[in-house]
């Protein structure tokens, strides 16, 4: 990878990471049209990695949430155990919200699955157009919810749930989650921002992954060049996410899925279209 490719992939990580249109399959996509080698070990751990640098995004516009204990007093009668969860009840939910995807995300990575998913530009563009035309309906389908219906574990664990779809690239773990939290009755700030939180525990689980696999395996990859790339592509995945969760929040609140729907139904059918007809996404010679 050029120092340009990484700044390009890094822009579209950060535009695309918060909003519902797979992050994930616009990197594949753009990795593809800018020539980048497809099946590259480094290039596949840059894609988790990245994505892990405009997560932390959310850590520093909500640090509030994730740096502040519950020091209410616990309800009277709670044993030992329910007034630790109590005290910790952000954490806690977070916990079992991302249980289903250690357990899903390491199934598909040991399978191959996840690595042959990932060199796969059919399948994303297929999701693209498939959870597009889902998302045209789904504000239908799942009304705004109600203020007063409050995360808890239950909804934690079923957002989870949802959020396992995401293994397949195209999909977006942001919409998944989104609606997971919408069909658990939350509203959609509400279930976005706790899509928010997700992805912290999700991400970081990913890329230690990642890293481990990297370091275990082969380290010839650990070049000064390829450690600078890294970091310069997670430095402005985390700016540019700043910008777009702020936007996303407001937009999504307002107007709902509908035109992301549509705008994935466009990309994924034009680039069905060039695949079909036996063109290369690439743009390099």
């Amino acid at each position: 990878m050029t120092l340009l490719q990484t700044v390009i992939i890094a822009i579209v990580e950060g535009l695309t990471e918060f909003l519902p249109v797979s992050s994930t399959g616009h990197m594949i996509i753009v990795q593809n049209l800018l020539g980048v080698p497809q099946g590259d070990p480094f290039v596949h751990a840059f894609t988790f990695i990245i994505q892990f640098g405009a997560i932390l995004s959310v850590v520093v516009l909500y640090w509030k949430h994730f740096f502040r204990l519950d020091n209410t007093p616990a309800p009277a009668g709670s044993t030992a155990w329910q007034k630790f969860k109590h005290k910790w009840y952000f954490y806690w939910l977070l916990f079992i919200g991302v249980l289903p995807a250690v357990v899903i995300g390491m199934a598909a990575k040991k399978s191959g699955l996840l690595d042959w998913l990932l060199d796969s530009v059919n399948v994303v563009a297929i999701m693209l157009v498939a959870w597009g035309i889902f998302m045209l309906f789904c504000d239908k389908i799942f009304k705004n919810g109600k203020e007063e219906n409050k995360m808890n574990e239950h909804r934690a664990f079923i957002i989870g749930l949802f959020q396992c779809l995401s293994v397949i690239p195209g999909t977006s773990r942001s919409m998944a989650t989104i609606v997971g939290g919408m069909q658990q009755g939350l509203t959609r700030k509400n279930a976005a921002e706790f899509s928010f939180f997700l992805a912290v525990p999700t991400m970081a689980g990913a890329t230690l992954l990642d890293l481990l696999d990297m370091f275990g395996e082969d380290a010839s990859w650990a070049t000064g060049y390829n450690i600078m790339l890294l970091i310069v592509g997670c430095v402005i995945a985390f700016v540019v996410a700043i910008v777009a969760m702020k936007w996303f929040v407001g937009f999504l609140t307002k107007y709902g899925f509908k035109l992301f729907g549509w705008y994935r139904i466009i990309v994924g059918g034009i680039i069905l279209a060039l695949l079909l007809s036996g063109h290369s996404l690439s743009m390099v010679d």
